[in-house]
């Protein structure tokens, strides 16, 4: 945890959002499992990979970016888990207020470099 602490709020923020949807993931239909949760897990491990990368790079704005779009893609990606009642609205619910706190914080990063 030390690594985290001396990161980025957006990193604390994508590693909470983590370490919550895991065990919320667990508690799909074992058929959905291994297929939407599988889906959403990659996704969130890929912005988190992304953000790493955006810190460490010259060219932060594509990762950034690449970033964002994944972001999105797991907006919808909870909106479907709810739809299809795999999660409650208050788990979709907060979910969301997380992902949209990242966005924001993304947002801003993005924006800092234009």
């Amino acid at each position: 945890m030390n690594y985290i602490q001396n990161e980025p709020p957006i990193f604390h923020k994508i590693y909470e959002f983590i370490v919550w949807i895991y065990p919320t993931i667990n508690k799909f239909p074992k058929s959905q499992r291994f297929v939407l949760g599988q889906r959403m897990e990659n996704v969130v491990l890929d912005i988190l990979e992304l953000l790493i990368e955006a810190k460490l790079s010259k060219i932060r704005i594509s990762f950034l970016q690449k970033s964002s779009v994944k972001l999105d893609k797991l907006r919808i990606l909870m909106r479907l888990t709810k739809d299809l009642k795999f999660i409650s609205v208050k788990e979709y619910e907060f979910g969301c207020k997380q992902i949209d706190e990242i966005g924001r914080m993304l947002g801003g990063w993005i924006k800092s470099l234009s």
